[in-house]
């Protein structure tokens, strides 16, 4: 028996040659024949010998069934079912985003979101749209996924579906990118709700999210804008293994950086190339025709927010679109007015030198408002004014 597993380590290449060559395994596998091993072959007349008949009387393979007899025992049976058993469980934990983040809590959670518009005259002045459209916003997409997936990004360029969005306010591509990454099990679930007419409304929907998908990306168009939007990119609504019970989010304008208007109502001018998504600020685009100039703030006031309240029994039933109010939900948040002072153009060239040559000549000229104040802003100043001159029939006269 030792001899048979020293052979096990010595020469196992000898049995792969021996079963490949359909040769006597006897006679290549380094140990020796006995006397009785060459007097049973001998009495084998049985020229066309298969290689698995020659492992039969191999020493190897001897050895592997006795070693495959003790696997069978009882002892060796238990132990591969608890090897099995810790496997299964293993691969049935909680689902790893491709990020690295697990989210272990125990089922889904079910949510309230609320979306809410904070856009007025008086925390938004500046070129306040009242017709043409009127400011408003559009209806609500949001996406429920996990780490492999991003509906927008700052930073980075904007799908087609993102583009057709945030310029013309159309769902289909942005739907259809959403629809192709569940197939890859990036998504979770779609939704949407209904827009809002007025700068300060609000509108909600139902939202369930699974451990495997514990994220939550969604936007709303700027009504009217050349490709302005608000939203949230990759929100983790699974925090330390536990759903997040309430929270409440300021949001504020982006550009998609795919056209190049100024103003609320810019004609359509494609950006080429088109540029990173960027967060637009007080001062960013630096330029005074820029809807959202207000070089005395440090930042700008929440232009709308949005409300998730974790709800204690699942809902009975998913509204992908809808648009009711919370008994107790609260009333727009009022913020401080932003103040608007008051632009005006560059002054006019002189006018002529009108006047007696005695008492000397005056000459005007003249400036116009670009932007009226709001909100306490600072007054405009003169729009007109005057000089002392020498008119011109009296230098002839000298």
């Amino acid at each position: 028996m030792e001899e048979w597993h020293s052979a096990v380590f010595i020469d196992q290449s000898s049995v792969h040659s021996c079963r490949m060559q359909k040769t006597n395994c006897l006679l290549s596998c380094g140990t020796r024949e006995t006397e009785r091993q060459r007097e049973k072959r001998s009495e084998t007349d049985n020229p066309r010998l298969s290689s698995w008949d020659s492992l039969h009387l191999c020493p190897l393979h001897r050895s592997a069934q006795m070693m495959s007899s003790e696997l069978l025992s009882p002892g060796w049976l238990r132990q591969m079912l608890v090897v099995l058993l810790k496997l299964t469980l293993s691969f049935a934990g909680p689902t790893r985003p491709a990020n690295g983040t697990a989210c272990t809590a125990r089922g889904p959670a079910s949510y309230i979101l609320v979306f809410t518009g904070h856009w007025s005259p008086q925390t938004f002045p500046k070129q306040y749209p009242l017709f043409r459209p009127p400011a408003q916003w559009s209806k609500l997409i949001a996406v429920t996924h996990n780490g492999k997936f991003r509906l927008w990004q700052e930073g980075a360029l904007a799908s087609p579906g993102v583009q057709s969005f945030a310029e013309r306010g159309v769902t289909v591509d942005l739907m259809k990118e959403a629809r192709e990454a569940r197939k890859r099990r990036a998504v979770g679930a779609m939704y949407r709700t209904a827009g809002i007419l007025t700068g300060i409304g609000h509108s909600s929907t139902e939202l369930l999210l699974q451990p495997r998908n514990p994220q939550l990306s969604l936007m709303v168009k700027i009504i009217p804008s050349p490709d302005w939007f608000v939203g949230v990119d990759s929100l983790n609504l699974c925090k330390e293994g536990q759903w997040q019970q309430e929270l409440t989010l300021d949001l504020h304008p982006y550009d998609a950086g795919t056209d190049s208007g100024f103003t609320f109502s810019s004609p359509n001018f494609p950006t080429s190339p088109p540029e990173n998504i960027t967060q637009i600020t007080s001062q960013n685009p630096n330029h005074p025709a820029n809807s959202f100039y207000y070089p005395r703030l440090q930042e700008l006031p929440p232009l709308a927010s949005i409300r998730l309240t974790r709800q204690v029994q699942p809902a009975s039933r998913q509204n992908t679109l809808s648009n009711h109010i919370l008994p107790h939900s609260n009333m727009p948040q009022r913020f401080s007015e932003t103040p608007l002072d008051c632009e005006v153009s560059l002054w006019s060239s002189w006018g002529l030198c009108l006047g007696p040559c005695a008492k000397g000549g005056v000459r005007h000229r003249t400036r116009y408002i670009l932007l009226r104040p709001a909100n306490s802003g600072t007054p405009c100043p003169e729009l007109e004014e005057q000089a002392e001159c020498t008119p011109p029939h009296c230098l002839e006269q000298h």
